[in-house]
C-alpha cells in the first residue's frame, strides 16, 4: 500500500482528503506537534520515519484578514513552511502537491478567465504569500505540482465546530426562510464542490511539475450565479438582492481558465451546474 502524507488534516480540505483516501493508502496526517512545517529538522524526522510516496500540502493560514494582521507568522507557515515541505519531498523522492489559491489572480489586469502563465501581482497579502510559496516550491522541487484552488464548499459538515461555507450558508438561510439574500455583483470567481477537488487529486499526482488551475470555472458574478441557480431550481428569485457595495472600489475577477488541466485529462463541473446538482436533493 502506497503511503500518503497529508498536512493540514484538521482543516476543511485536509480532513476530507484523509477521509476519502484512508481505505486506499496508508496515511500519515501529522499534527503541528508531530511535525512542525516551519522546522526543517522536524520535517526531515517525520519524512524519514514515514517514508511517504505522495505528499499533499494543504496546511496554511488561509484567512485573508489573519494574514494581514500577522504577516510574519503567516509568512513562516504559508511561504517558508511550503518550501520546506517541497524540499523534503524532493529529497525523499515523494511526489508533492502544493495547494495554492485563486487569490493569486486578485489584482490581475488580464480580462476573462485567468491562465496559469499570466503575470500576476496579488492585491492582498494572502495571495502574495501563496504566489511566493509557489515560486519557492518549484525552485526547490521542479517536480512539485502546484494546484490553484478556488472557493470550495461541501453539502455536509464533517468536523465539529467546522465553519460554514457558501453552499451550506445559502441552504441554511433558505431553510430558515431568511427574506433577503444579498450577493455581490463585483465579485467573479469559481465556486467548487470540495468533493470534486478531493477525487481529482488522485489524477493530479500524475501531472508533471508546474502550475495548474484546479477548480470549477465560472463567468458570472456571485449574484448572477445564485440568481441563475434559483431560476434553474424554480426557487423564488425575488428574495435575492444585488450587493453593489462589496468589492466596488476594487472589483474582484479571479475566475480561472480550466483548459490546461482539461488537456491533462482532469475536469470539474462548471460552478452553476455543480451547485444545481447538489441543491436538487435538498429540501428548502
Amino acid at each position: 500500500m502506497e503511503k500518503l502524507l497529508v498536512t493540514g488534516a484538521s482543516g476543511f480540505l485536509g480532513s476530507r482528503i484523509v477521509k476519502h483516501y484512508r481505505a486506499q493508502y496508508e496515511i500519515y496526517a501529522p499534527t503541528h506537534t508531530e511535525m512542525d512545517i516551519t522546522d526543517k529538522k522536524s520535517i526531515d524526522a517525520a519524512f524519514y520515519a514515514f517514508k511517504p510516496h505522495i505528499v499533499i500540502h494543504s496546511a496554511a493560514i488561509s484567512d485573508v484578514e489573519a494574514c494581514g494582521r500577522e504577516p510574519e507568522s503567516s509568512w513562516k507557515i504559508n511561504v517558508d513552511g511550503s518550501g520546506n515541505i517541497a524540499a523534503a519531498s524532493a529529497k525523499s523522492g515523494a511526489k508533492c502537491l502544493f495547494c495554492s489559491s485563486d487569490q493569486i489572480y486578485f489584482g490581475s489586469r488580464e480580462k476573462g478567465l485567468h491562465k496559469e502563465e499570466e503575470t500576476v501581482k496579488p492585491a492582498n497579502l494572502y495571495g502574495a504569500q501563496k504566489k511566493k510559496a509557489e515560486e519557492e516550491c518549484l525552485k526547490v522541487n521542479p517536480d512539485c505540482v502546484v494546484l490553484r484552488l478556488s472557493w470550495m464548499y461541501d453539502t455536509q459538515t464533517l468536523l465539529a465546530g467546522e465553519h460554514s461555507d457558501f453552499f451550506r450558508t445559502l441552504i441554511s438561510r433558505m431553510q430558515k426562510n431568511v427574506e433577503v439574500l444579498s450577493y455581490p455583483i463585483h465579485d467573479v470567481r469559481g465556486i467548487t464542490d470540495v468533493n470534486e477537488v478531493v477525487c481529482n487529486l488522485q489524477k493530479a499526482w500524475e501531472l508533471k511539475g508546474g502550475i495548474y488551475n484546479f477548480g470549477s470555472t465560472n463567468d458570472k458574478n456571485t449574484y448572477e450565479t445564485v440568481s441563475a441557480m434559483f431560476q434553474e431550481l424554480g426557487w423564488d428569485t425575488e428574495r435575492l438582492e444585488r450587493n453593489e457595495i462589496a468589492f466596488a472600489q476594487n472589483p474582484r475577477h479571479i475566475a480561472m481558465d480550466p483548459k490546461k488541466l482539461a488537456e491533462n485529462g482532469i475536469t470539474f463541473l462548471p460552478t452553476l451546474k455543480a451547485l444545481v446538482k447538489n441543491a436538487c436533493s435538498i429540501s428548502v
